[in-house]
């Protein structure tokens, strides 16, 4: 094997360990509870597009206010990914894989909802590393009551 396609070899595995640390570090965030700029700006592009089960959102302001308001939901939560399967072209990226998310409801009541589903997310390289500039989760099955939305709750 020549120098050159030891190189490639090492920047292929460098950005797949990349991906799969901010994609790790992504759901983790979400059971930590910390949404602020800092954090939209450590995950999304500025024109991040996310597609919810409760609704699509574009920008990272936007994207961050949703969250925020969607996370105070739940009291407690667990998210899990998987089985990423990650293609990545130059500066662009994607990576399939599945979710399970497992969430305490805020409302008092102690019941507990869960989501799997099928996660498909668009990475770009930036100058501070690789982002997320599209994600989509499609939920396959659930098991307990879903939260309630409240009335003020921002259409997406």
């Amino acid at each position: 094997m020549d120098t050159e396609e030891m190189r490639r070899q090492l920047q292929a595995l460098t950005d797949r360990a990349e991906i799969t640390d901010l994609m790790d570090r992504y759901l983790r965030s979400l059971d930590v509870g910390v949404f602020d700029e800092e954090w939209a700006r450590a995950f999304h592009t500025e024109d991040v597009t996310a597609e919810m089960p409760i609704g699509t959102v574009h920008g990272r302001d936007d994207l961050l206010a949703h969250i925020r308001q969607a996370m105070a939901l739940f009291e407690r939560t667990v998210h899990l990914g998987t089985n990423a399967v990650i293609e990545v072209n130059g500066a662009r990226a994607t990576a399939k894989g599945a979710q399970l998310s497992t969430h305490v409801l805020a409302d008092g009541s102690g019941s507990v909802f869960i989501s799997a589903g099928h996660a498909d997310t668009e990475l770009v390289r930036t100058a501070e590393g690789w982002r997320i500039s599209a994600s989509a989760l499609r939920v396959v099955w659930t098991q307990g009551p879903p939260p309630r939305l409240p009335a003020a709750f921002p259409a997406a």
